[in-house]
């Protein structure tokens, strides 16, 4: 198929497919992928829908939820940043907490506050979790707790949680998914001594939750309480270069 050029980026034209292949192309950039961890429960309605399908009350509800998780679990691609120093919101939601605050004990950054910025996922939001800085993975600890709504300043260090410990050249940096109300599952793929890479995706909670990031003293926070956060896209800080 012949090929026809857009819009220049970065010194280079962007180059789109024409017919059926350019539909194709904008059905892929359109429809998000699916992250893994939601392939059971789509696979699981389709099932009943199809088992059912002679029967309106069965198929129907099952292919709407089927659809709904299809939306929950969708994984999409996003652009990071080239600015150097900056770290990247962890999810997508609203930005709740920007202050300081001592971190989990688990983390090891000490019992000083540090600063922290705490995102909101609705039930709406994508619901995977992308590190916010490029780093290898110190440690990675899950903690049992209660199931407050996540949306709480006390489910920072009363509910049940994951965190996960950056080693990156700014300094340490914590990351934390929280579950909630009515998120009852942390999935964290990574393990001590994996590398991430900025925006790069590291774990999932489902059906609602909450990503607390600590950062090294110093750092200069750059979001502000309710403001939406794009995961991976929206700069939410500027950290100094750490001291020999």
């Amino acid at each position: 198929m012949a090929r026809r050029p857009r819009t220049p980026v970065d010194g280079h034209l962007t180059e789109h497919s024409t017919g059926i292949e350019h539909i194709a192309e904008l059905i892929r950039h359109t429809v998000p992928p699916l992250h893994p961890a939601g392939t059971p429960f789509i696979a699981g309605s389709l099932g009943v829908a199809a088992v059912g399908y002679r029967k309106g009350w069965i198929r129907v509800p099952a292919l709407l939820t089927a659809a709904a998780c299809a939306a929950f679990f969708r994984h999409p691609p996003r652009v990071t940043p080239t600015l150097e120093g900056v770290a990247v919101a962890p999810a997508d939601g609203e930005v709740t907490l920007v202050d300081e605050h001592v971190p989990p004990r688990e983390l090891g950054l000490g019992d000083q506050p540090l600063p922290r910025v705490s995102i909101f996922l609705s039930v709406f939001d994508a619901h995977v979790q992308r590190s916010p800085l490029a780093g290898v993975v110190d440690s990675v600890v899950h903690t049992d707790g209660k199931f407050l709504s996540a949306d709480l300043p006390e489910a920072s260090d009363a509910n049940e949680r994951t965190t996960v410990r950056l080693a990156t050249e700014y300094g340490p940096v914590g990351v934390v998914q929280i579950a909630g109300l009515v998120a009852r599952r942390i999935r964290t793929d990574c393990a001590p001594g994996d590398q991430l890479e900025l925006g790069e995706t590291y774990g999932i909670i489902r059906f609602g939750s909450r990503v607390d990031t600590y950062f090294p003293a110093g750092t200069e926070l750059a979001v502000y309480s309710g403001q939406r956060a794009v995961a991976a896209e929206t700069v939410i800080a500027h950290l100094p270069v750490a001291q020999p």
